[in-house]
């Protein structure tokens, strides 16, 4: 009688090469309900969109043979991977990329095999649970599940975590991720910041509070962010924003674990872990000195990077849409069962603003669909060749010469403008509020202008700001 498996539908590949190891795969796995398939020589790319769930036992031999590239291979195929190999070659990057941590020796023993595949078969069912919407995480590709397998393995430690990845990869949601699965910080508060949405005059009482009283209008006492996440997680999403003097003030208290009320002497002790996420280089930063090199210290004591939605291929592009597409419709049958040529789009599509873009053309597609009663192919194919017509991809070269004459008129327009707000800064003695009314803007508007052209404010000013504001130390500023 056969044992029950840890999921009942699951394919298993075998990429063999010449290592002769299908046969012995098929042999250790056959007490369990599980298909094992010889996959050499055989394109299952286009029918891994719409196949159950996978993973596949790949030899080493198949990248020494040259004929393929681990990363595209990854890329095209979108299952978690178990490499065999005749000798642990585990430091060695040409054959492994990091994101591949499952490897067996080419005499690996039943026992053996059998661990990764019901270890890597548990990470397909628990990202295959369902969830709420706010927490939608699809993995079924080998990059997410080693992140997810990542995420794992540092969420109960409680020091503080850097997060990479481009604009709408979900940096959030594994953020939280780690908050849900920290056996103390995840009973208590989880509180998101989005650093580059703190208006400059109110960041001190935003992050560290006030006292009643401690100016105009502070009626009553107030928790600043820090206090706010005491015994949970604080998340400070875009990071890299953050000007330097405010990275300042925010250190002290990394370093102290004490945080001080505007209009307060008693400072006040905190528990809590620190997130950080950034869809820019803080490395390259640090080295033009947009950012503290202290500061990406403290943060980066654990770094994740989540993969953009081109490196996760195909079988998580699909997957993310028909779980938006789901909600889209309202009928989740529906949705699963949307006309092939659809979901091939989908597949074939770039999307530069990853899981938020692709779910925004989700609830498109899924509009039309609720309007009209069908899948109409002409308008939701319009509706994707219009999404690719604004990135300039269809039109080759004339849509790349027009994306490049664009970017340049841009600059040429930023160039002016920056030129345009120093002399007016100038003239006006370096005084933000006169210079603000003599461009008729508001002082806010000037500030964040004066931040995105990287204009050095006037010394003796940021001195006084800072001597006020209780710090210490040189006089912190945007470089030129």
């Amino acid at each position: 009688m056969k044992s029950k498996p840890l999921r009942e539908d699951l394919d298993v590949y075998v990429w063999e090469g010449k290592s002769d190891i299908a046969d012995r795969v098929a042999h250790c796995l056959a007490s369990f309900d599980i298909e094992v398939i010889r996959a050499d020589g055989v394109d299952i790319s286009r029918d891994r969109t719409k196949a159950r769930p996978s993973i596949a036992v790949v030899s080493v031999s198949v990248i020494d043979s040259g004929l393929i590239n681990a990363r595209e291979w990854q890329m095209g195929h979108g299952m978690p991977v178990v490499w065999v190999a005749a000798a642990p070659r585990e430091n060695d990057p040409r054959v492994y990329p990091p994101e591949y941590s499952n490897i067996l020796t080419l005499d690996f023993t039943g026992a053996e095999l059998r661990t990764l595949i019901f270890k890597l078969a548990g990470a397909i069912a628990e990202a295959d649970k369902p969830v709420p919407e706010s927490n939608l995480l699809v993995a079924h590709s080998s990059a997410m599940l080693g992140l997810l397998s990542e995420v794992d393995a540092f969420a109960d430690c409680d020091s503080n975590v850097l997060i990479h990845g481009e604009t709408g990869v979900g940096k959030e949601r594994i953020a939280r991720l780690l908050h849900d699965k920290h056996s103390h910080y995840g009973q208590g508060p989880f509180v998101a910041v989005n650093c580059g949405a703190i208006p400059d005059g109110l960041f001190e009482s935003h992050f560290f509070g006030h006292a009643k009283g401690a100016f105009t209008g502070a009626l009553y006492a107030h928790k600043g962010y820090f206090e706010q996440a005491n015994d949970g997680t604080l998340f400070l999403d875009e990071i890299g924003d953050l000007p330097l003097y405010q990275q300042v003030k925010l250190l002290r208290v990394l370093e102290d674990s004490a945080v001080t009320r505007l209009g307060s002497a008693q400072p006040i002790k905190l528990d809590f872990r620190l997130v950080a996420a950034t869809n820019k280089n803080l490395k390259v930063m640090v080295r033009e000195e947009l950012f503290r090199a202290d500061m990406y210290y403290r943060l980066a004591v654990i770094e994740l990077r989540i993969p953009s939605l081109e490196e996760r291929g195909a079988v998580d592009k699909i997957a993310v849409f028909r779980a938006y597409l789901a909600k889209a419709v309202g009928e989740p049958e529906v949705a699963a069962h949307a006309p092939q040529w659809l979901f091939d789009r989908v597949a074939n599509t770039q999307f530069p603003g990853n899981v938020r873009e692709l779910r925004n053309i989700a609830e498109r597609v899924g509009i039309i669909y609720r309007q009209l009663g069908a899948w109409d192919e002409q308008r939701i194919r319009q509706m994707f060749d219009t999404l690719s017509a604004l990135r300039g991809s269809p039109r080759g070269d004339e849509g790349a010469q027009g994306a490049q004459a664009e970017s340049s008129e841009r600059a040429r327009w930023d160039v002016a403008e920056r030129a345009r707000i120093v002399t007016a800064l100038d003239a006006n003695g370096w005084r933000r509020q006169d210079t603000a009314n003599a461009l008729g803007i508001s002082r806010k508007v000037l500030w964040e202008k004066m931040r995105k052209y990287q204009i050095l404010g006037n010394e003796s000013e940021v001195a006084n700001e800072f001597e006020s504001s209780g710090e210490r130390g040189p006089v912190p500023g945007f470089v030129k």
